[in-house]
């Protein structure tokens, strides 16, 4: 696992065609090292810079992505970590599975500002041939419009957290906010996921934790709409995603990825990612 503290490196395209382009094309140049058949669903583990990738494929010749598995970071709130010597459990907090993540919850009253962000996520199971993961729940965690992240940064504050359960194509939907830049990041998302609901009440049961990075032309766009990225707006222009030291590590497949497609403008956004996972 890559560590947000960790130096990284990447290519710094953004694929805005999507993993169904970019797919054939990665496979036909790096060349299949093994493949895997079981179920009727074939897998196959290239070589990447971040490593073996795993990339499955789907019965109408669809590709799906292995997501790499990252740390949580300093900030999930999930119960794995402390702050002011105190464990911090937003999970088991009430009301915390909910579609819009906006709000503070558990008696707290702010509410995030900045672009509005929905969120559309596909879980699916890369080693039965990108079948879709009904009844996973996942959180996902950001910093708000100014780069903080509520609870550790703004202890008056949970917003922006939040548990969602999969429905039966695997799909995971959320409001959010267009996350903001601090120095040393490229905007991103933190997410983990979780077996069930039921599983979903601390940060070391999750199967997966990970990180979905946003496009700079999204970026730009949000940050120039809303006077709530004014610190964000400085950060970004010290960044590149392909200097990021948590996405460089990975594999051109995996960055690929974790690159959120996004369409929208500066009044708002809508994002599509999947997570792959081997299950």
């Amino acid at each position: 696992m890559r560590d947000d503290h960790d130096r990284d490196a990447g290519d710094g395209h953004d694929h805005p065609e999507g993993l169904r382009a970019d797919l054939p094309r990665l496979i036909g140049r790096r060349g299949m090292l093994a493949g895997l058949v079981g179920g009727g669903a074939a897998f196959a583990f290239l070589a990447g810079r971040g490593g073996a990738e795993v990339i499955g494929t789907a019965s109408d010749g669809a590709h799906c992505v292995a997501l790499p598995a990252e740390m949580a970071g300093p900030f999930p709130a999930d119960g794995t970590n402390v702050r002011a010597g105190q464990v911090v459990n937003i999970l088991t907090e009430a009301g915390v599975i909910r579609e819009d993540i906006r709000d503070s919850i558990g008696g707290l009253q702010p509410v995030a500002a900045g672009v509005p962000l929905r969120l559309d996520l596909r879980l699916v199971d890369v080693g039965r041939g990108c079948a879709p993961l009904a009844g996973h729940a996942v959180y996902v965690w950001q910093c708000d419009a100014a780069g903080v992240y509520s609870i550790y940064g703004a202890p008056d504050r949970n917003y922006l957290r939040g548990v969602a359960v999969s429905d039966a194509g695997g799909r995971v939907r959320m409001v959010t906010v267009v996350p903001g830049t601090y120095p040393g990041r490229w905007p991103h998302l933190h997410f983990e996921v979780f077996a069930s609901a039921e599983a979903a009440v601390d940060g070391a049961a999750a199967l997966l934790t990970s990180q979905f990075a946003l496009p700079e032309e999204a970026c730009r766009a949000a940050y120039a709409a809303d006077p709530a990225y004014a610190a964000s707006r400085v950060a970004f222009e010290q960044e590149r995603f392909s200097r990021d030291r948590i996405f460089r590590n990975g594999s051109e497949a995996e960055r690929a990825a974790q690159m959120l497609r996004m369409t929208g403008d500066g009044s708002g956004f809508v994002a599509v990612g999947e997570v792959g996972l081997v299950v």
